[in-house]
C-alpha cells in the first residue's frame, strides 16, 4: 500500500492558502461573504495561516439549503474561511489520492466525467458483446443515501492508513466530524478514540474527495475480489456488464455483503436491476442503446423549464453542450425554439 508523504505544511502554508483562495474565488467574485472576506484578504489569511498552525482552527457551520436540479437535493455551504481550508487540503491531497484510484471511476476526477463514463459505457459493451454480436446484459445500482451514509470512523481509519501525519488527520477530523452534531471531538494528538458520526455534506469540495476515497475501497474490491473486469462507477452509482445473466444475479449477494459489512451502505432496493443493454440502460443522464443513446425525459423537461426561467446564453450554450453528445435532434430544434421564441 502507498503511502503518502505529504506535510501539513504544505496544507497550511500561507502559498497554499492563497492559491486556493486563488481556486475558490472563481465564478464567486460577487457573492456577499466572498466580498466582505477579500476586503481583508490577507488579514484573514494570516489569521486563518495562525489557527491552523496553532491547532486552534474549528470547522464553523453550515448553512443549509434546498435544490432540485436534477433532483431534491440538500445542499450545505460552508463559511468562506473553511472553504479556503477545503481547497487547501484538495490540491494537496487529491493529486496522490487519483494515483491511487481506478481508471473506470468517473466521478469528480480530472479528465474524467459524465461524457467520458458514457463512452466508457459504450466501449465495455462493444469489448462484452463481441462488437454487438452477442447479448449483453447490465447490473445497474445506486447506493441509498449515499453522502448521508458515509460511516465517520471508516472514512477516517481509511485515510490514516495512507496519512501518517498526524496533523495531516488531525485537520481532517476537523473537517469530517463538523457535519455531525453528534460526532466526538477526538483529543488533540493522544491515544485515538473512536469517531462516532454518519454523512458528509454534499457542497464541499473536501466532500467529492472523501466520496472517492471512501468507495475506492468497493472498486479495489471489485477488482481483486470478485475480480470483475467491466465495471465502472460514478459516484454512487456503477454498472457491471456481462454475457450471463445469472453470472451478475450470482454478484448481487457478494456486492451487498461487502458494502454492509465493510462500508455500512446498502444498495437502493428500487433502484438496482438487470436489463440487456438492446433494451437501453439509464446512466448518466442517458439512456443508453447499443448505436445510440437518448436524453431520459426527465433530463428533456428540466432542460425545457430551464431555458423559460433562465432564457440566457449561459443557460442554452450549457444544455447545447450536453444534449451533442447523444440522437438528441428533435430535441435540439424543440429547445432552440423555446429559447428564439421566449
Amino acid at each position: 500500500m502507498e503511502i503518502f508523504d505529504h506535510k501539513y505544511n504544505d496544507i497550511i502554508s500561507i502559498e497554499n492558502l492563497l492559491d486556493a483562495w486563488t481556486e475558490f474565488l472563481k465564478g464567486k467574485r460577487k457573492k456577499k461573504d466572498v466580498q466582505l472576506f477579500s476586503f481583508n484578504l490577507m488579514d484573514n489569511i494570516f489569521k486563518l495561516h495562525s489557527e491552523l498552525s496553532n491547532h486552534t482552527y474549528r470547522h464553523r457551520g453550515y448553512q443549509a439549503f434546498n435544490i432540485s436540479d436534477p433532483r431534491p437535493r440538500n445542499i450545505h455551504k460552508a463559511a468562506v474561511r473553511d472553504r479556503i481550508v477545503h481547497h487547501a487540503v484538495h490540491r494537496v491531497l487529491y493529486p496522490s489520492f487519483d494515483k491511487i484510484f481506478i481508471s473506470d471511476s468517473f466521478s469528480c476526477r480530472i479528465e474524467k466525467g459524465t461524457h467520458k463514463g458514457i463512452n466508457k459505457f459504450k466501449k465495455l459493451f462493444y469489448k462484452v458483446s463481441k462488437n454487438n454480436t452477442r447479448n449483453c446484459w447490465a447490473l445497474k445500482c445506486d447506493i441509498k443515501k449515499f453522502f448521508d451514509s458515509i460511516d465517520h470512523t471508516i472514512l477516517y481509519q481509511i485515510l490514516k492508513k495512507r496519512i501518517p501525519d498526524k496533523y495531516i488527520l488531525w485537520l481532517l477530523k476537523q473537517i469530517i466530524v463538523s457535519f455531525n452534531k453528534d460526532a466526538i471531538q477526538l483529543s488533540l494528538f493522544g491515544e485515538e478514540q473512536i469517531i462516532r458520526g454518519r454523512g458528509i455534506p454534499i457542497g464541499n469540495l473536501t466532500s467529492q474527495l472523501f466520496a472517492n476515497i471512501y468507495l475506492n475501497e468497493f472498486d479495489q474490491f471489485i477488482k481483486h475480489g470478485p475480480k470483475i473486469k467491466h465495471y465502472l462507477r460514478y459516484a454512487d452509482d456503477f454498472v457491471i456488464l456481462d454475457r450471463e445473466k445469472t453470472y451478475l444475479i450470482n454478484l448481487i449477494p457478494k456486492i451487498e455483503r461487502y458494502l454492509n459489512r465493510e462500508l455500512r451502505l446498502f444498495i437502493h432496493p428500487n433502484k438496482l436491476f438487470i436489463k440487456t443493454v438492446s433494451s437501453g440502460i439509464d446512466f448518466l443522464g442517458w439512456v443508453n442503446f447499443p448505436n445510440h443513446r437518448v436524453l431520459r425525459t426527465t433530463t428533456k423537461r428540466r432542460m425545457y423549464k430551464r431555458i423559460i426561467v433562465s432564457p440566457n446564453e449561459s443557460t442554452r450554450q450549457s444544455y447545447l453542450g450536453l444534449i451533442k453528445h447523444g440522437n438528441t435532434y428533435k430535441v435540439k430544434v424543440k429547445f432552440e425554439n423555446l429559447y428564439q421564441n421566449i
